[in-house]
């Protein structure tokens, strides 16, 4: 069955950088649209950014454009976000998703991880 696994979340400062990734099995990773989430409390999960199967065109949130970097490494079935001069309101749980052969603007995916934590403290 198809796994993602999100790592590298943690507790940082304003202002730092971390790098997150997702390791996905059980499917065809080169055929999937990929994309990353994020949930604060209290909050519905939102969009962040997304980068599409068929080459790389990637899409982002208005928050995160310029500070955030989507990517992805098909030979080890891995996509990683690139967080950079994060703010206290980037704090979340951030999820990893996939869908097959998707547009980049899709919103709408089909399988998810668990999720990693990001704290952001001021």
């Amino acid at each position: 069955q198809v796994q993602l696994v999100e790592s590298g979340g943690g507790l940082v400062q304003a202002g730092d950088s971390l790098r997150l990734s997702c390791a996905a099995s059980g499917l065809t990773f080169s055929w999937y649209t990929m994309g990353w989430f994020r949930q604060a409390p209290g909050k519905e999960r939102e969009f962040v950014a997304a980068i599409f199967w068929g080459g790389g065109d990637t899409d982002y949130a208005d928050s995160v454009k310029g500070r955030f970097t989507i990517s992805r490494d098909n030979a080890k079935n891995a996509v990683y976000l690139q967080m950079n001069t994060l703010k206290p309101e980037d704090t979340a749980v951030y999820y990893c998703a996939a869908r097959y052969k998707a547009s980049v603007t899709t919103r709408n995916y089909t399988y998810w991880g668990q999720g990693t934590q990001v704290t952001v403290s001021s």
